[in-house]
């Protein structure tokens, strides 16, 4: 087991991660903030749902998550479908316009981090992603299991 000092530097290492996520979000498109793209990777990722669903996987209040549907709603993004098994409620779903945002959106972000990390060797990038992975992993899912918050 690592010794107190390692994980007091990691605690500052993360928290130093928003600067990273900052860079990434300035090279979005202006018409798809960040919290418009994480409604479109996770409806691609997690498949048609519920708003309520969606307020849950992105750990924000039902306000929140309408702004951010009506956002890409707006765009054509995404449709909002009556829900057969409840017609009070709506299904998002993806549009091909939607994947053409993501598909911009992965690119933009890979061609910063090609750029960003020009000078890291491939093992050094595999190194990392396996490791953000493993700590992920050893969190758990939190997006499944934390409830929604404000």
């Amino acid at each position: 087991m690592a010794d107190r000092s390692q994980y007091e530097e990691l605690a500052r290492q993360i928290s130093a991660i928003g600067a990273v996520k900052r860079g990434l979000a300035r090279h979005l498109p202006a018409e798809c903030p960040g919290g418009s793209a994480a409604v479109l990777a996770l409806l691609d990722r997690n498949g048609e749902m519920r708003m309520s669903r969606l307020a849950e996987l992105l750990a924000v209040n039902m306000s929140v998550t309408s702004r951010h549907v009506a956002h890409v709603a707006d765009r054509g993004w995404i449709e909002r479908a009556p829900d057969p098994d409840d017609r009070r409620s709506r299904i998002l779903r993806l549009t091909p316009e939607g994947r053409d945002m993501l598909d911009e959106l992965g690119r933009r972000t890979t061609d910063l981090f090609a750029h960003s990390l020009r000078d890291w060797s491939d093992e050094d990038v595999g190194r990392l992603n396996a490791l953000l992975a493993r700590l992920r992993d050893s969190f758990g899912d939190c997006r499944t299991v934390q409830p929604a918050r404000n």
